[in-house]
């Protein structure tokens, strides 16, 4: 005897007659199952989702008298990985397996470290082809945009199509110095070795961040780090000195042409042994061009992780306060665990997670809260959460929706190629918030936009990007939990779309 597959809550009897009188309602019951299992967690379709026709009858009774007694389901919630492409979950599967392993991670990294900084040609990817190609089709595409204009605009328009505002878009080329190099660090400001720095570090550093500029578009943001323009600049920042008189001239272009096409700037921070110098250059630009009340182009970056942040962060909102210019937040946990020293670090992470969701509470808010604490009134800001935590990412979406969101300009960034799980949520949650502006919709919305969502990705070769991957790497070394969230998350995508493929979902 052939038996009636359930649907919904809807008793078995009923729809079993009405398949005998009908069997292709069973067929078109299979096929609308598939269609629906291969993008939610759930198979069973909900009775919302099945067009009934007036003149159909639903389980053998008229429509008109009994489809008021159908209980319906609510409509599966979407797997959030589901969006992403197959390779892109793969290799997401693949560098978190390796990041989480105490086996695999140790030898990676020593790789990676051989390949950031050989000089051989055949650990050069971008000498040796075979290198190049293999990492071009796993590293380099999980957390790299490419190599030239064409394909990091592909890259960029990928992103924007699964749902993402835009990106934020940085130049790869950057200088990691070991603690011999920032004692012997030299000016490069005279004679021949000036003009080398000049030729062979400032002036291609500032073509990339130009080219940058030009590769953004609407809505993205451009990422600017100065150890990459070389040693002038590491020197300068060091001794927290005015940029070169060549130096100067270009970030004064690259801020220009910032300004121009509005494109806010992400001044990138970096090691405590210069941070403080690019927190006094950060701070003048502010001044200079973020004149507009609540938008700012030049933004600073702050550490959570560094116990200095609250008063270095509660000075510039200060400044901003006084002086009547937009202070530009980008707020992060921090990246350089592998070389700042560890007393200026907070000792606990909860400590970290602290301090990083009372700052960006009070800022969303435009309170002084616990841990930032200012006599003045609070300034206009604008505001970018970096964060692959997940309940901070939530506890800043819960704020921005209740009633004390000030309405500041406010994004949330993942970096490319990690935390997909908490960008897809972000990305459901927005979807779902733009559905509730339309004509119609029962939902209530908060008084202010949801935020925008980003991710952070880098283009330059193959070689000039080791570096970088080389600093994911470390920071996915100390952040072992997350990855393994990471990981069970795209396992879990990995084995919801093989069932879906095979008909188990």
């Amino acid at each position: 005897m052939m038996k009636a597959p359930a649907l919904g809550r809807v008793q078995s009897l009923p729809f079993y007659a009405a398949s005998m009188k009908n069997p292709s309602y069973i067929l078109h019951s299979r096929i609308r199952r598939r269609i629906h299992s291969s993008t939610t967690r759930s198979s069973a379709p909900s009775t919302d989702q099945i067009p009934v026709s007036v003149s159909t009858p639903v389980g053998g009774l008229p429509i008109d008298t009994q489809v008021s007694s159908i209980p319906t389901s609510p409509t599966p919630k979407p797997a959030p990985l589901s969006v992403l492409p197959l390779a892109t979950v793969l290799r997401t599967l693949g560098s978190t397996t390796i990041s989480s392993s105490r086996i695999l991670l140790p030898p990676s990294l020593a790789i990676m470290s051989t390949l950031a900084y050989s000089n051989r040609a055949l650990f050069n990817p971008d000498k040796n082809p075979l290198l190049r190609w293999f990492l071009k089709q796993t590293f380099y595409a999980q957390f790299c945009a490419g190599e030239n204009a064409v394909e990091v605009r592909r890259t960029v328009d990928g992103l924007k199509g699964i749902g993402y505002t835009g990106v934020i878009l940085g130049y790869a080329k950057e200088v990691v110095l070991t603690d011999e190099q920032t004692r012997d660090l030299s000016s490069c400001g005279e004679g021949p070795a000036a003009e080398e720095c000049i030729r062979n570090e400032i002036m291609p550093w500032a073509a990339g961040t130009m080219e940058t500029l030009q590769l953004a578009g609407p809505n993205d943001f451009v990422a600017l780090k100065f150890s990459g323009a070389g040693r002038q600049a590491l020197y300068a920042l060091k001794n927290r000195l005015p940029p070169s008189p060549h130096l100067k001239k270009a970030i004064d272009e690259i801020c220009d042409l910032a300004a121009k096409r509005d494109v806010p700037l992400l001044f990138d921070a970096e090691q405590t042994a210069i941070q403080a110098g690019i927190d006094d250059w950060t701070l003048e630009y502010q001044r200079k061009y973020n004149t507009k009340p609540g938008h700012a182009i030049i933004y600073g970056t702050y550490q959570a992780y560094l116990k200095g942040t609250p008063s270095v962060l509660g000075s510039h909102l200060t400044a901003a306060s006084k002086e009547n210019f937009t202070l530009g937040i980008k707020l992060v946990r921090g990246a350089y665990l592998g070389t700042d020293p560890r007393h200026v670090i907070h000792d606990t992470k909860a400590n970290t997670d602290t301090a990083y969701d009372s700052i960006a509470s009070s800022l969303i808010r435009r309170k002084w809260g616990p841990v930032l604490q200012q006599n003045v009134d609070f300034p206009q800001i604008s505001i970018l959460l970096g964060s692959h935590n997940l309940a901070s990412v939530r506890k800043a979406r819960e704020i921005r929706a209740g009633p004390e969101c000030a309405g500041t300009e406010l994004a949330i960034a993942q970096l490319q190629g990690m935390a997909d799980e908490v960008s897809c949520e972000l990305l459901a949650a927005n979807a779902a918030y733009k559905k509730g502006l339309e004509p119609g919709a029962k939902q209530t919305m908060g008084p202010c936009d949801a935020p925008r969502a980003y991710k952070y990705i880098v283009w330059g070769t193959t070689k000039e990007c080791m570096k970088y991957l080389l600093r994911r790497a470390h920071e996915n070394k100390d952040a072992v939990a997350r990855t393994k969230s990471g990981r069970d998350a795209a396992w879990e995508e990995i084995m919801r779309r093989t069932k879906a493929l095979v008909g188990l979902a």
